[in-house]
């Protein structure tokens, strides 16, 4: 194993802020941040599974997008990806069209209900992480922005392609 606060490595400067170290830290933060998701969207209007917003997204990504692709997307089967289709049609915030070329295959389409839904979601979770935010000293969160751009870069610079471009 690599000693990460020894002379090889200029930029650890202590035990724990090693690249492990700071993994774990993160790892622990991620957490933290998806139980606050969770509890904003929980709040939000309607009360919708995490699958179920990660479709909405889908959809709401990529408008018009057949059930394949959708299924692709959240790695599911398609009769489940079907039944969830259906679930969201039902509530009123996703709408099935058949594809103008193609009769056979069916299109994916956000209703202005379920668009309010994921506006909702989507500004409920930003105030909950604005709040947080605003519990940090000033100079911890310049810190912590710093920090994430740096991550950013260095994660493009190792795997190419991660935010959508290759």
């Amino acid at each position: 194993m690599t000693d990460l606060g020894g002379p090889g490595n200029h930029r650890a400067k202590g035990p724990d802020e090693g690249p492990e170290a700071v993994a774990a830290q993160i790892a622990d933060a991620v957490e933290s941040l998806a139980e606050l998701w969770s509890i904003a969207a929980q709040e939000a209007s309607l009360r919708l599974s995490p699958h179920q917003l990660r479709a909405l997204r889908t959809v709401q990504a990529a408008p018009g997008l057949n059930l394949t692709a959708l299924a692709d997307g959240l790695d599911i089967g398609l009769p489940t990806a079907s039944r969830l289709c259906d679930r969201l049609a039902a509530a009123g915030l996703l709408e099935r069209t058949p594809h103008p070329d193609t009769r056979r295959v069916v299109q994916l389409w956000l209703t202005s209900h379920g668009r309010r839904v994921l506006c909702d979601v989507a500004g409920r979770r930003a105030q909950a992480l604005a709040t947080a935010l605003a519990a940090m000293e000033p100079a911890e969160r310049s810190a912590l922005s710093r920090g994430l751009r740096g991550f950013l870069a260095a994660r493009d610079t190792v795997v190419p392609g991660v935010d959508g471009t290759e």
